[in-house]
């Protein structure tokens, strides 16, 4: 499809910001302008934990995790869907690459079990959104409780280990670059991927196409039912890679994982400036999004603040993200 075909097929604006606008690069220094201001309160509350290098190493990685389906996420809001499933499939494929029967293979089929089982299930919703023409929330709300049912049954709701005999799994945890651990080097790595996908090639520019206007999308000629399920089992992918990485980090498969995944993923999203009606959205911008949650997570932990009153202020500022992507969208219009 050429360049012209793409851009009869999203709204004028919408399409090509791939690259930073004015009002981009605002909200992405406003962003690391928070991330400053909660590094300081930490500095102030806690001066002898919070700037150590175990605590920002921790930060790290469980930034990552959480980062990769974050990464996923960002796709498929930009491309104007949403997966509440994220955690659940995550959880689901941690615990099918843990299974005695897999594990005795080694390392490299739990990590390929681990993918397909995420790009699998991402597939299903992908499928079901698309060609079943059911309402994203909804299948995706289904795959969460079936996903998370299945992973309970196969383990039995108990914790797996991961055998002692499949160290390189555990070394992606243990092993260090530079002080940091090689999990959050894989991590970049998707992230880095993810940008490039998004912006400099023809399925990121359908995405943005299809997120803005999925009716011109068709009309220009793009099969927007194929590419929102890619979009999914891009998403799925993503829970798959993110499940290896809980796995190196925890040694575990559980049922339990990712649990309220799917709220710090798409709250990383929305607080990163992509619109929840698709369309508009940076890599970046959710990246910064996603530093800022972790980053009030661990003040939380750090100052011994109830676990409750950390949920209370994650929803708090869902809300005013979202109030102030509707002010903006209203005073571009005017």
């Amino acid at each position: 499809m050429t360049s012209p075909d793409l851009k009869k097929a999203a709204p004028s604006g919408l399409l090509g910001r791939t690259g930073l606008t004015g009002l981009g690069q605002a909200r992405h220094l406003g962003l690391v302008a928070a991330l400053v201001l909660l590094a300081a309160v930490g500095l102030v509350t806690r001066p002898d934990t919070f700037a150590t290098t175990s605590n920002l190493v921790s930060i790290l990685s469980l930034a990552a995790t959480i980062g990769v389906i974050t990464v996923g996420m960002t796709f498929v809001i930009i491309g104007g869907g949403i997966d509440l499933s994220v955690g659940a499939i995550m959880a689901l494929a941690s615990v099918w690459a843990t299974t005695l029967a897999t594990q005795e293979f080694g390392p490299f089929v739990m990590v390929l079990c681990a993918l397909l089982v995420g790009t699998g299930a991402g597939l299903v919703n992908g499928l079901l959104i698309s060609y079943g023409r059911l309402v994203p929330f909804i299948a995706t709300l289904a795959m969460l409780v079936a996903a998370r049912g299945l992973a309970q049954r196969m383990s039995d709701r108990k914790t797996q280990l991961v055998q002692a005999e499949n160290t390189a799994l555990v070394e992606l945890s243990t092993t260090r670059w530079l002080g940091i651990p090689l999990l959050v080097f894989i991590f970049a790595l998707v992230v880095a991927l993810g940008w490039v996908v998004l912006n400099r090639t023809t399925f990121g520019r359908r995405t943005y196409a299809v997120g803005g206007n999925p009716e011109a999308a068709r009309l220009a000629g793009i099969n927007v039912r194929r590419h929102t399920m890619l979009l999914y089992a891009l998403s799925g992918l993503c829970c798959g890679i993110a499940a290896v990485l809980i796995m190196a980090r925890t040694t575990t498969g559980s049922s339990t994982h990712g649990d309220l995944y799917e709220l710090d993923a798409i709250a990383a999203v929305i607080i990163g400036g992509t619109l929840l009606t698709g369309g508009r959205g940076t890599i970046i911008g959710s990246i910064l999004g996603l530093l800022i949650f972790t980053l009030i997570t661990n003040l939380f932990i750090l100052n011994g603040l109830n676990t409750s009153d950390q949920l209370i202020a994650k929803g708090l500022i869902i809300v005013v993200a979202v109030l102030l992507q509707r002010r903006n969208l209203k005073e571009r219009t005017l």
